[in-house]
């Protein structure tokens, strides 16, 4: 992998691309990782890229260093010095909201890959993710209504969708952090791992996403996100587009000559 050219100006964001991959890193120490305005924009200039060259993303924060002593984050969630000076107006444009929600939208998956603190506007850029990995020391919640305000950015519907309402309730109503244990029970990640193997686990789930036809990934991750009312005639589309597509009868055919060679291996 190599850094991304097209990144070269960023500061809140250290991006790599690979041939089939990006991994951006949350990169404001100073504050915790804290969601500002420039991350954003950054974020947006990301997904711009994205939406216009389809790959997967991997999206971190700041690594553990044993040597230094220093822990691993995710982010603390929005600037709160931004925060506080906003009103009305900038709520109603949606700032994080509309970012997160874009990312959620990219053609290919997006991986989070979470260590240390997740919290308020950071566990909802997680929640925006097709995929979540953790480790133990996570810490994952919505600390809003402590604040004074909601959490206005995805967690309080993708939490439901994720977690379900009981659970989802008690981290937003009555302020529950999980732990990255209490985030794998409830499936709000899907794997833990030791922080030194966080970006390894990540890259290898995004191996086993990059197997596949990337064509028939992108229309099943657009299929699976339609509304209800759209199946099943989305379902039938797609799979019309696909049934037409070289990667089909190529993948097929390579899976029957392998199907036939282990026929004529056990004879």
């Amino acid at each position: 992998m190599h850094d991304a050219a097209w990144a070269a100006g960023f500061s809140a964001l250290r991006v790599r691309e690979g041939s089939d991959r990006v991994v951006a890193s949350l990169n404001r120490p100073e504050v915790r990782n804290a969601i500002d305005q420039t991350m954003v924009d950054e974020l947006h200039a990301l997904a711009d890229h994205l939406e216009r060259h389809p790959a997967l993303l991997i999206l971190t924060g700041l690594p553990s260093d044993p040597d230094k002593g220093t822990k691993g984050i995710f982010a603390s969630g929005a600037d709160i010095a931004q925060l506080k000076e906003r009103r009305r107006a900038e709520a109603l444009a949606g700032i994080n909201s509309t970012i997160f929600d874009r990312l959620a939208q990219l053609p290919l998956p997006m991986i989070a890959a979470l260590d240390g603190f997740a919290l308020g506007g950071g566990a909802e850029l997680s929640y925006a993710a097709d995929f979540r990995i953790g480790t133990p020391q996570l810490r994952m919640g919505q600390p809003e209504t402590n604040l004074g305000i909601t959490a206005g950015a995805g967690a309080t519907w993708r939490l439901r969708e994720l977690v379900g309402e009981p659970l989802a309730k008690e981290i937003l109503l009555a302020g529950k952090i999980l732990t990255g244990e209490q985030c794998l029970a409830a499936g709000l990640i899907t794997e833990l791992v030791e922080p030194a193997e966080l970006l390894t686990a990540a890259h290898a789930l995004a191996d086993r996403i990059a197997a596949q036809d990337p064509l028939a990934v992108r229309l099943t991750k657009a299929v699976f996100h339609a509304p209800r009312e759209a199946h099943p005639m989305i379902d039938t589309l797609a799979q019309a587009v696909l049934f037409e597509s070289e990667a089909k009868f190529e993948r097929m055919q390579a899976f029957l000559d392998k199907k036939n060679e282990r026929k004529q291996d056990s004879k």
